[in-house]
């Protein structure tokens, strides 16, 4: 366990395990989202954020190789140093609809910013464009890579990501592909409007796959800050749900320290209490405006923009 984590230690109680789905390998309910550890001040609060989260007993740290162009795998790599073994360990690729080839060579550099030689879970990002499937699922596609990367040895699992719309999710299953993970946005807006919740978690049970959830309190706070609820009541909402972990981006040891006080010794929601959040939510929720990463482009990467020969924001008319 990690060296450092003075405040987390004091603290009483850890973040409880779940089993990622049928790969039974044992994930925190709370998980470190990768691309806020580029958003810290430096090296040194990410280390600090890092070693105070595995002392509170998180063990689900996620990543990508577009994050912040490679600065988030860097210091989650420095991070983890000594800690590799204690940690599940994720990272994404970024081909946007590139080959197998492109998806390989990221793998090995998001091994060497990483300072790993293997993944636990390698997923697809950012699947959002409705030809992206098809892209993914073509002849020496970034599918290919998946299973050649698994072959080799040098991941574990493998899944995919997306934030837009859920028809997109259930396109990507509808390949019947052996995906071990899915990462999905679930939170009590979600719960009403185009509802990710209601139709891909579902089926991403049935199939006893690891439910990554993401996006509990709207990508940036939103929900919070406008949309009547706590960050306590959003966050107990997204970890009540039957996923192996919710992972929250952490770009402070405030908010560590915020996220650590509400999963420690986590309960989840009654359903009582379930209902009762979603239709408070349930207005704000029915034009999908605090949900920005379903209606807007603020949460589309540049570089998966770029590849779908999209404008970005520089680009666009004034």
């Amino acid at each position: 366990m990690a060296a450092a984590g003075g405040n987390a230690k004091a603290q009483t109680g850890l973040v409880p395990h779940r089993k990622l789905g049928r790969t039974g390998v044992d994930v925190s309910a709370l998980g470190i989202g990768g691309f806020h550890l580029g958003s810290t001040k430096n090296q040194a609060e990410a280390t600090e954020i890092v070693h105070q989260a595995v002392d509170a007993g998180v063990n689900f740290f996620d990543n990508c190789w577009e994050y912040h162009e490679g600065l988030s795998e860097e210091r989650m790599g420095v991070a983890l140093q000594g800690l590799r073994k204690n940690v599940v360990l994720m990272t994404k690729v970024c081909t946007h609809g590139r080959d197998k080839k492109v998806a390989m060579q990221m793998l090995e550099q998001s091994l060497r910013r990483l300072r790993t030689d293997y993944l636990d879970v390698w997923q697809i990002h950012e699947v959002v464009y409705w030809n992206d499937p098809d892209l993914i699922f073509a002849p020496d596609g970034a599918a290919e890579a998946l299973m050649q990367a698994k072959q080799q040895g040098k991941v574990r699992f493998v899944g995919f990501t997306g934030h837009k719309d859920p028809d997109i999710h259930l396109k990507m299953l509808s390949h019947n592909f052996a995906f071990d993970t899915v990462q999905m946005p679930l939170n009590c807006f979600d719960a009403t409007f185009l509802s990710f919740e209601n139709k891909v978690l579902p089926e991403a049970l049935r199939r006893e796959m690891g439910v990554l959830g993401m996006k509990s309190m709207g990508g940036s706070g939103e929900m919070v800050t406008h949309g009547g609820v706590t960050a306590r009541e959003a966050l107990s909402y997204a970890m009540s749900l039957p996923v192996a972990t919710t992972i929250s981006g952490i770009d402070s040891l405030e908010v560590l320290e915020q996220n650590l006080g509400i999963a420690r010794n986590f309960k989840p929601l009654a359903s009582e209490q379930m209902g009762e959040l979603r239709e408070r939510c349930r207005e704000n929720a029915s034009d999908g405006r605090l949900e920005l990463f379903k209606m807007s482009k603020k949460y589309d990467g540049a570089e998966g923009r770029k590849q779908h020969q999209f404008p970005n924001e520089e680009e666009l008319p004034v």
